[in-house]
């Protein structure tokens, strides 16, 4: 028991040790080679602390062995930007000026959803108020707002500002979500008046509509620039 006990500790030491070397990133900051060398470590550590026929040099010199690709390839992609965007890909545009940038949203398997709750966990809730988000290469999203969404600055304090209002997604790459209609007392009858005044034959046309409490609609069709209506009540009778 006391071999087993103390097999444990020395590898933990040893794993605490290689990770520290490796550096203080979180999983979420690292790159996608960093995450399967860290994965590895994890992997192989268990196997000498539960099997005490492995000798202890066996356990751990494979871990040294990882530390020592992941030195080299740091060192690599310092060194070589060629070989950097190979091991780390490249920073992807999802939402531009021109809306949402749906080739990018396939190439990196996100859906609409996905890109709703990335920019809800940036504490922002609508399209039209994003100029920029880009999908770095360690997964997370950066967000650059429009002028007027812009954190306020200490000038900014006094001013008045509109309170905000939470958009409903009805339209979702060309499917309907009949639940988000009932938030905003949409029917089908409604939003028939609203496709025919945006001219959508089909629902397959639209990447995205959304609507909140207040008729703001923003829509974006397939191979088109993103579209903002204010307030759609005053434009047609619904």
């Amino acid at each position: 028991m006391f071999v087993v006990f103390l097999r444990v500790v020395i590898i933990y030491v040893t794993v605490l040790v290689f990770l520290r070397l490796m550096g203080k990133r979180q999983i979420g900051e690292m790159q996608p080679y960093e995450v399967v060398i860290t994965l590895i470590i994890a992997d192989l550590a268990t196997l000498p602390m539960s099997d005490t026929n492995i000798p202890l040099l066996n356990g751990i010199l494979p871990l040294a062995i990882l530390v020592l690709i992941h030195f080299l390839i740091t060192i690599l992609t310092r060194k070589s930007i060629k070989i950097r965007r190979f091991m780390s890909g490249r920073p992807v545009v999802v939402i531009s000026p021109k809306g949402i940038e749906y080739q990018a949203l396939k190439d990196l398997n996100m859906n609409i959803d996905d890109l709703l709750e990335s920019i809800r966990q940036a504490n922002y809730y609508s399209f039209d108020q994003i100029l920029y988000a880009i999908i770095e290469t360690n997964g997370k999203m950066s967000i650059v707002p429009t002028s007027e969404n812009a954190p306020a600055t200490a000038q900014d304090v006094n001013a008045n500002n509109p309170p905000a209002n939470l958009p409903h997604v009805i339209i979702s790459d060309g499917k309907l979500i009949k639940d988000e209609m009932k938030e905003v007392e949409l029917d089908n009858k409604k939003l028939h008046k609203i496709l025919s005044h945006i001219k959508v034959n089909s629902l397959k046309e639209l990447i995205i509509l959304s609507i909140d409490s207040k008729g703001k609609i923003y829509y974006q069709k397939k191979g088109e620039n993103f579209r903002l209506i204010e307030d759609i009540n005053k434009e047609i009778s619904i």
